[in-house]
């Protein structure tokens, strides 16, 4: 299976502890970056289908905003209740120039 790359941002465009929303294999998606590391997911939390996209991150985890449920940035792992699925992760590139995310 072959991985699709898009170029979806700047290296300069997202500041440490913040986010850009996106559309990634027709999905709504977050781009967002921890400190030098970015992550993709898929913006909808796997308990009530609600975006997370003003969800807070902290530590490499994202909460959901709705009822709290938290996530994996790198696994997309459910990590309490009340969701039980995943969240999709995307593959991300940094390269000289720009940010690619796989899928």
């Amino acid at each position: 299976m072959t991985i699709e790359w898009n170029q979806v941002a700047t290296p300069d465009e997202i500041a440490p502890g913040n986010r850009k929303s996106l559309v990634v294999d027709d999905l709504p998606a977050l781009l967002i970056r921890v400190g030098d590391d970015y992550f993709c997911i898929e913006d909808t939390c796997t308990h009530d289908g609600g975006e997370m996209t003003d969800g807070p991150v902290q530590d490499k985890e994202i909460v959901c905003p709705r009822h709290g449920a938290r996530f994996s940035l790198e696994t997309g792992a459910a990590l309490c209740m009340p969701a039980t699925e995943p969240i999709r992760t995307f593959e991300v590139d940094i390269r000289d120039d720009g940010i690619y995310v796989g899928f």
